[in-house]
């Protein structure tokens, strides 16, 4: 079983809440908030920090993150339409950017990144599990 870790970024940017989401570079060329998978003897949260860090330049300094709130997703993937699905784990962590201006700065990994408000982020996703999560963590957001 493949697992992975990453952090749901978000930001409150004149009033609003706005989501990041990163653009693959590779497979179905997919958005998604910046994650990886966990290297051996890495625990889950370094690795979120880590992929983070890597894939928007956003590291720890940068963010606010709710440790407490951790939302895990299982599903399939297949590295080919061919290929038999194999389950995923992914762990995200919700993580607010603490200047709203400051840019992503892109790994080879991804191509562009957007900011989008929650129903155009669930859009741009697509996945229904990755939809119950943002609108699971907004409801985290709007109590802060």
């Amino acid at each position: 079983m493949r697992k992975a870790a990453g952090f749901v970024v978000f930001r409150r940017l004149c009033g609003e809440i706005e989501y990041l989401l990163l653009k693959a570079s590779y497979g179905s060329f997919h958005w998604s908030a910046p994650k990886g998978h966990v290297d051996p003897g890495e625990d889950d949260f370094t690795t979120a920090l880590r992929e983070t860090k890597e894939e928007a330049g956003y590291d720890e300094k940068d963010l606010i993150i709710y440790q407490d709130t951790p939302i895990t997703l299982n599903y399939e993937v297949r590295s080919k339409p061919e290929s038999q699905a194999k389950p995923k784990i992914v762990i995200y962590w919700l993580a607010e950017l603490r200047n709203p201006n400051q840019a992503p700065i892109l790994s080879d990994e991804h191509t562009e990144f957007k900011w989008l408000g929650k129903e155009a982020a669930k859009d741009c996703a697509g996945f229904k599990d990755y939809k119950e999560m943002i609108d699971k963590f907004h409801e985290i957001i709007v109590k802060l």
